[in-house]
């Protein structure tokens, strides 16, 4: 069982529950990521702290590399699957009205229905495609 390691991700669940908790207490916002990307694009009210959110998620994995000697980072395969994954991901979070960091994360923290049922949707609906990928990928 090398890949658990719940140090780390009680670690990495603290931070990011953080990093929520001061969005919301500091600007009053949710931290949705696809919200808030898709802001920093196309609003230009608020598009400083967007931008540094957004700049935040790309250069923080690249600190904890410099500072820890052994992180490596995964070298991800993007065929086919991870295009169409990408692009059905997008669709989702607009028809759901938020990703799974603004409802997952905030809106669950926030005891709303709408955030707990769209989260429960996202969760099985990845149990069965990661199942359906890993099962019928020994069959194909």
């Amino acid at each position: 069982m090398e890949n658990f390691t719940p140090v780390s991700a009680l670690i990495g669940g603290a931070i990011i529950g953080s990093g929520a908790l001061l969005l919301m207490l500091m600007l009053g916002r949710v931290a949705g990521i696809s919200g808030i990307a898709s802001s920093a694009i196309f609003q230009s009210e608020g598009r400083a702290w967007r931008l540094a959110f957004v700049a935040g998620l790309l250069v923080g994995p690249l600190l904890v590399g410099l500072i820890l000697t052994d992180f490596t980072f995964a070298t991800p395969d993007l065929g086919w699957e991870v295009v169409v994954a990408g692009l059905l991901v997008g669709v989702g979070t607009g028809v759901g009205s938020g990703c799974t960091s603004g409802h997952g994360i905030c809106g669950i923290g926030r005891l709303s229905k709408r955030s707990i049922v769209a989260t429960l949707i996202f969760m099985a609906a990845g149990f069965l495609i990661a199942t359906l990928f890993t099962q019928g990928a020994a069959t194909w």
